[in-house]
Order: structure tokens, then sequence, then C-alpha cells
């Protein structure tokens, strides 16, 4: 009879913090260290409620003393120096206003403002004892100068995208897919520029409408908005969907 192997995932339990959520609690959560810094991004966005594209990831030991930074979405969450108890401090590049937990459901308990400065055991405290998010003066204007360049970066691609031309769509993970602009500006209720597009084949989100308001008009699942460097504008006929020798 052939040995049986138990294979036994390695895991880690830490505490999740956010620059923009002062008043809220550490949330702990349970990894597998076997993941990617990227993979574990993605999942720590149903946690922050941020972007896993904007996050940058601090690490703290059991003494909120720093350890490092976790900026490598390539390697392995265990190849970091990361251990049970620990806190991992997450700064949003763009501050998304999501709220850090849900408290829909939850009867609120409001301290006044110089109370809530006593305590100790708050993510202000924390915050204002590291230096970090928006107590930290060098790193904020970074940020800020980083956010500038970014948006003006974005919004030269924006321009060159003009409406009407074809383009080729390439979204990280995904296969590339040819389509026409139909569309160039903000969202409602979003951050920076997007490009609509109808996609050739029905491999899109939507019909170019997005939470009630409509930017264009297309056959459902063959609209789709991606950011302006996700586009890229040039002679790319439609692809045949080899149905043409079957019409009369």
């Amino acid at each position: 009879m052939a040995d049986i192997q138990v294979i036994t995932q390695d895991f880690v339990n830490v505490h999740i913090t956010k620059s923009d959520s002062e008043d809220a609690p550490p949330i702990e959560r349970r990894f597998k260290k076997e993941i990617t810094v990227s993979d574990f991004k993605e999942k720590l966005e149903l946690v922050t409620g941020g972007s896993a594209a904007s996050m940058q990831l601090k690490l703290y030991d059991k003494k909120n003393n720093y350890k490092c930074d976790i900026d490598n979405n390539s390697a392995l969450l265990g190849s970091y120096p990361i251990d049970d108890g620990m806190m991992i401090h997450v700064v949003d590049k763009f501050a998304m206003t999501k709220e850090f937990g849900t408290t829909e459901s939850v009867e609120k308990f409001e301290l006044s403002e110089s109370e809530y400065e006593k305590k100790s055991d708050t993510v202000r405290a924390f915050l204002l004892k590291n230096k970090l998010g928006k107590y930290n003066e060098e790193e904020m204007k970074r940020i800020r100068e980083q956010q500038e360049k970014e948006l003006e970066e974005e919004a030269k691609l924006a321009a060159s995208v003009l409406l009407g031309a074809r383009c080729e769509v390439r979204v990280p993970g995904q296969p590339p897919r040819r389509a026409a602009v139909r569309y160039n500006g903000p969202l409602e209720g979003s951050k920076g520029l997007f490009i609509g597009v109808q996609y050739d084949e029905p491999l899109g989100k939507n019909d170019g409408e997005v939470k009630g308001k409509r930017y264009f008009t297309c056959p459902p699942k063959y609209g789709g908005f991606v950011r302006p460097a996700c586009v890229t504008v040039g002679d790319f006929p439609e692809e045949p969907t080899g149905l043409e020798d079957d019409e009369i």
C-alpha cells in the first residue's frame, strides 16, 4: 500500500490597518504564505476597499516596529519576515473613499474629538507615533507629486485616443481584444480618465452604461471601460468570425 502524503498549507495570521481609516480597529485575517504579493494585494481589496494597483504595504512586528516594505509583486508573501500577530499597514496612494469595514448594521458609538485623542490603541495613535499616512509630510508630498505626474501621463495618453479609432485592448491577466473607441473621458464616481470601447466580440461587461449612466450604446457584453494605458490605437481590422463563408 502506497504511503499517503499529507500536504499542509503554511498560513499566517496578521492584523490589517489602512491609513485613511483612522477610527477603524485593525482587522485580523489569515493568508497563505505561498501566494504572491500580487495575489495578496487582490485579497486585501476585499478587506480594505482599496485598489491593488495603488497599494503600498508596510510590515510591522508585534511591538509596532517597522520591518520592511512588501513591494515585490512577483515574490511570495512568505519570502518576507512575516509571522503571526504582525501588522500590515496598507497605504493607498489614491485614498479611495470606500469604508474600511462594514458598519451599516452596527450601532454607532461616538467619542468626542478630545476623548478620541486620549486613546492610545487607535489607528490614529499608531499613525501619529510612526509618522505614517497624512502624519508624514514628506511622504504625503511625494504621493501628491506622484499622483499629479500619473494624472498628467494619463491625460496625454487619453488625448491620443480619438473617437471612432480602431484599437487593441490589453488588460493585465486577459488576452488582447480588438475594439473601436466609443468614449473618452471621466466616469461618474471614479477617479481619472477612461476609454469606452465596443469590442468586436461579446467579451465586454456592459452595453456602454455604468451604474445607471449611459456613455455610449452598443449590444450587451460588447462594451467596456479601460484605462488609457491599456489601449493601443492603430490599424487593427476586425477579426474574421469564421461565419462569412456561410452567409449568402
